[in-house]
């Protein structure tokens, strides 16, 4: 896939097939329009193109609405428009004044002019320029005059689906991860760097890798533990992950990640990892002893092993995208 980031200066040559939007998550609603990208292109036999922004959109237009955390860090976005067949993704930088653009000059500036299009998939809410005046009436209203084609895609085939990246914070945001996961179409997941910590798992027999994210845009799961895979340079493992403020053993208020990988002993220490979120285990707790801690991590441990048997015995095996 060809990325453009960075830059308003761009122009594609050929005709395009193309949609825009944030796409957070790139979850089942998303996938429904790029899969209709690749039926164009298997139609036309032209090049499909993904036009999406950098900051999130939300962040410039309301400032002071500061919850707003990602599905997807643009990176993330990227690899999974990737894995669903996207040709170019476009990452226009989004401002104030980009906001406030006027329609005819987002059409013929950015859409024909730098995107080439000539087929535009596009949803039925979506809403572009000045005071977000531009809509799919407009889009509609300049095809003829500037030769491309909208297709809508209506309300009731989103609605049919019922998914919003909203919905699917929301149910991250309570340990739901397996409804998150089928919303999505695929693992909710993050990437982390490894950092060094207390090593006091080590001592206790479950030494954990700590984890550091890149933005503190990116959604974290509620407090507590999971049954995760761990990807480790193309190679995919089990284990369990912890995320919260370790109260048996420390007495700050950080929220601190780290995973103990089941069957794995090698120095990972500065390496990037990617954890898929697969079951929410339980709260996380403050035991009074660390016998009591490991008793527990023992019960997390054998909950897990039942899961992985679970997925050996189904015709799905582990998902490595």
């Amino acid at each position: 896939m060809l990325i453009i980031r960075n830059t308003r200066h761009f122009r594609i040559e050929k005709p395009t097939i193309l949609t825009i939007g944030t796409f957070d998550g790139v979850h089942l609603g998303h996938q429904k329009i790029l899969s209709r990208l690749q039926q164009l292109k298997k139609k036309h036999g032209l090049n499909t193109v993904v036009l999406t922004f950098e900051p999130h959109p939300r962040k410039i237009l309301f400032p002071h609405q500061t919850d707003l955390k990602l599905l997807t860090l643009i990176d993330e976005k990227l690899l999974l428009l990737e894995n669903y067949g996207v040709d170019v993704a476009v990452v226009y930088p989004f401002d104030k004044e980009f906001s406030n653009i006027e329609s005819r000059e987002y059409i013929e500036h950015i859409l024909l002019k730098s995107l080439k299009v000539k087929y535009l998939v596009i949803g039925y809410d979506h809403r572009f320029g000045k005071d977000r005046g531009g809509d799919i009436k407009v889009l509609k209203s300049y095809a003829k005059t500037f030769n491309y084609e909208v297709e809508e895609i209506d309300a009731l085939d989103i609605d049919n689906i019922s998914i919003s990246s909203s919905k699917i914070r929301h149910a991250i945001d309570n340990g739901n991860i397996e409804l998150a996961n089928n919303y999505l179409g695929h693992r909710f997941f993050l990437n982390a760097v490894v950092v060094h910590g207390k090593k006091l798992g080590r001592e206790i027999g479950y030494a954990t890798a700590n984890l550091k994210i890149e933005s503190a845009d990116k959604l974290i799961p509620k407090i507590g533990v999971y049954f995760v895979e761990v990807m480790v340079e193309a190679k995919t493992f089990y284990g369990m992950m912890n995320i919260g403020y370790n109260p048996t053993t420390d007495n700050d208020q950080n929220v601190k990640m780290e995973v103990h990988i089941f069957d794995f002993s090698e120095n990972i220490y500065d390496k990037n990892v990617r954890i898929n979120f697969l079951k929410y285990i339980r709260d996380e707790q403050k035991f009074n002893t660390l016998e009591e801690l490991v008793s527990e991590l023992h019960e997390d441990k054998k909950k897990c092993m039942v899961l992985i048997e679970e997925i050996k015995q189904t015709t799905c095996p582990v998902e490595k995208q």
